[in-house]
């Protein structure tokens, strides 16, 4: 009854009241990324939601526009400095998606929105993590995030639509600020964020 009907009620309220409550940081974020790193501020890109239901998501812009004298996108890393890398660090890049609850694309909790590539990659028990919205923080994002492994991830996205309750948002939530405190978990061992996933073998 809860994650069917009253969530999103619950999501939209406190989305409104967080994204009142946190205006200043808006607009103090938004100005280091404008003078530090440019326009755009946003970040926008189109993801998969519940039923695969595209939606474009928002945050806030973390990397540069650096290029290679081909013209190509230099890596992450070399994009990911500075100003960027601690708003990152601190996950205040996500605040835009304040944005998409109060339009009913995403939910405070769920599986993250992963890549529209994704989608033919997943097998038949992954493609359940679509079964509710995406989430700005979820299971696997307090059991891990981006230091484990894809299947480890996709097996807890799956946990959390089977079990999804007040109580486990409620902990979720908790167990998320924890994590933001001890800034953990922000990288995989490997790469800045997460390595691509490639399918399953």
């Amino acid at each position: 009854m809860y994650c069917r009907f009253f969530k999103g009620i619950v999501d939209r309220i406190l989305a409104l009241v967080f994204t009142l409550f946190f205006i200043p940081f808006f607009i103090i974020v938004g100005g280091l990324i404008y003078f530090m790193i440019g326009r755009p501020i946003f970040f926008k890109q189109i993801r998969p939601g519940r039923a695969e239901e595209l939606f474009t998501i928002y945050k806030f812009r973390t990397m540069s526009d650096q290029r290679d004298e081909d013209g190509e996108l230099l890596e992450d890393e070399m994009r990911l400095k500075g100003i960027g890398k601690t708003i990152r660090s601190f996950s205040l890049d996500e605040l835009p998606q304040l944005l998409n609850i109060l339009k009913g694309d995403m939910s405070f909790i769920g599986p993250r929105p992963l890549l529209v590539e994704y989608l033919t990659l997943y097998n038949s028990r992954q493609k359940r993590r679509h079964e509710v919205k995406p989430g700005i923080t979820g299971w696997a994002q307090v059991n891990g995030r981006n230091a484990i492994s894809w299947e480890k991830k996709f097996d807890l996205d799956v946990w959390y639509v089977d079990n999804c309750s007040f109580m486990l948002d409620a902990k979720i939530f908790w167990m998320t600020l924890l994590k933001l405190i001890k800034r953990s978990d922000i990288s995989s061992k490997s790469h800045v964020t997460m390595e691509k996933f490639k399918g399953n073998g």
